[in-house]
């Protein structure tokens, strides 16, 4: 991974990770749109707009400047297409963070979240500082803890009906990985 402060961008081998822009909203409204995608994540709202993704969009400089958070836009690295999303909390007074991510469907199954996610990690570590990061998933989704597998995570356990989903209570998976184990692998 490379980052790039001036232009705050990381960069893998296939991919430019960058902050969003007003005009990826349409893109990522048709992504987050997608049943599947809502399916799989917690917060996004159903139906998403475009107006849903310009608010989004516009609460990351800030986020990122007062460290509060990063979200970056996963790009292909070669014409800058979009395929998803990155991003990473910050509690500051814990020196951890949550990973989190997703991805438009058509860019599901290509290793995009696994390199996006390490790329991420990386730069929790090397750039930011911090001591752990750490991810859940819902447990009907074994693919995205299968991300978190790769990228060195180690299983932490299941939050029993840990959230309340259109109203169904869904276990949750946790994952972690700490400064010490990223260093050794």
């Amino acid at each position: 991974m490379r980052y790039n402060e001036g232009q705050n961008t990381l960069e893998t081998e296939r991919l430019l990770l960058r902050p969003f822009r007003l005009e990826d909203a349409d893109a990522v409204a048709a992504f987050c749109n997608s049943e599947p995608v809502y399916r799989h994540t917690l917060s996004l709202p159903h139906p998403y707009t475009a107006d849903c993704a310009r608010s989004w969009i516009g609460s990351h400089a800030e986020n990122f400047r007062s460290e509060r958070g990063y979200e970056y836009a996963v790009t292909d690295k070669a014409d800058g297409r979009l395929y998803g999303c990155v991003g990473l909390s910050h509690h500051a007074a814990h020196h951890n963070g949550e990973l989190g991510y997703w991805f438009g469907e058509p860019h599901w199954g290509r290793g995009y979240a696994t390199e996006a996610a390490r790329a991420l990690i990386d730069f929790a570590f090397s750039v930011k500082g911090y001591h752990r990061v750490y991810a859940r998933h819902f447990a009907g989704n074994p693919a995205s803890g299968r991300v978190m597998q790769k990228c060195g995570m180690r299983f932490e356990g299941i939050q029993r009906e840990h959230v309340l989903k259109d109203g169904a209570y869904l276990d949750v998976v946790c994952y972690a990985i700490v400064k010490q184990d990223w260093k050794g692998a």
